[in-house]
């Protein structure tokens, strides 16, 4: 695959839409694509490489419905439903409302669902109610993170595994309702072991798979764990391996979950900000040499994603 920094901050593609790339290491804005309309083939497979090369697509001022976002991320492959533990929007079992108002603040650099054995492919965001100021998104390039990691770290994080978890060391709530989305969000126990660095099963690229979600180093103690996973993460998040989104209402995001991490500021006081996420279904993680991720403790998560082989 060609490495970003080599192509042209704009290029159009063989069906006719713009590729503008806005970040130094991640990040594109496809433009001339009308998202609620039917979409070729064709079409599908370039923005799918697009997004294989940018990690994070951004669509401007689409204005999609429920039911126009569902049928764009559907077009990337089996959903998943809204999420394991926490509840959809009413009506719509694969859709999960981002809602700051139900104390749904993501201020913490995740990948979605690792807890489970098959994390999601990846994430569309919508954006339905925008603050005036603050409440962007951050996504930053896992991959670009391993690379920058001088070799003996490479090395070691090669051969490490992680222990994910959704029962992770959460601040204090702020408020009644954010005490009861954690509450919801804990109900059911996941911990799985994924490779701390993960292959990616399309690009054969490798990045750092950790986040907010992993908790510990496996054979390591908790001070060991937390300080090794404090230096790896240190990569991911340097300013020059991350997207900012400044939303407007009618955006949609598109995002590889398998090579991504991305944060929320809690930037916007008491302001409204609603976005609703729809997840492509994914496959088990694999390391350097080629094992695979395995549950320690929860159940398959059939409910909320198909199994994958």
């Amino acid at each position: 695959m060609t490495d970003p920094q080599e192509r042209t901050p704009h290029m159009t593609t063989s069906t006719g839409f713009d590729v503008r790339r806005i970040g130094g290491r991640i990040g594109a804005e496809i433009l001339g694509v009308d998202l609620s309309g039917d979409l070729e083939p064709a079409l599908v497979s370039e923005i799918g490489s697009a997004l294989l090369e940018h990690k994070a697509l951004l669509f401007r001022d689409q204005h999609l419905d429920d039911a126009g976002q569902l049928r764009f991320a559907s077009l990337f492959g089996e959903l998943t439903t809204a999420h394991p533990t926490v509840p959809s929007v009413e009506g719509q079992p694969r859709i999960l409302p981002v809602d700051a108002d139900e104390g749904i603040r993501s201020n913490v650099w995740h990948t979605d669902v690792t807890f489970v054995r098959t994390p999601p492919k990846a994430s569309t965001l919508r954006g339905i109610v925008v603050p005036p100021y603050g409440g962007n998104t951050l996504i930053a390039n896992s991959a670009a993170a391993y690379r920058d990691l001088p070799e003996p770290l490479r090395e070691l994080a090669d051969r490490l595994w992680a222990v994910h978890t959704n029962a992770y060391d959460y601040a204090a709530p702020k408020s009644e309702k954010a005490a009861e989305y954690r509450k919801r969000f804990v109900s059911r126990a996941y911990r799985t072991v994924h490779p701390v660095v993960r292959v990616h099963p399309e690009t054969g690229e490798r990045g750092l798979f950790i986040g907010g979600f992993a908790q510990s180093i496996v054979g390591l103690g908790s001070s060991e764990s937390r300080d090794l996973l404090r230096i790896f993460q240190s990569y991911v998040t340097r300013p020059e391996n991350i997207l900012r989104v400044a939303w407007t209402p009618g955006d949609v995001v598109l995002f590889d979950n398998r090579i991504t991490q991305h944060y929320a500021p809690d930037d916007y006081g008491d302001l409204p900000r609603l976005l609703h996420r729809v997840t492509v279904a994914g496959d088990v993680p694999a390391g350097v040499d080629g094992t695979l991720s395995h549950v320690l403790e929860g159940d398959d998560a059939s409910h909320y994603t198909p199994a994958v082989a």
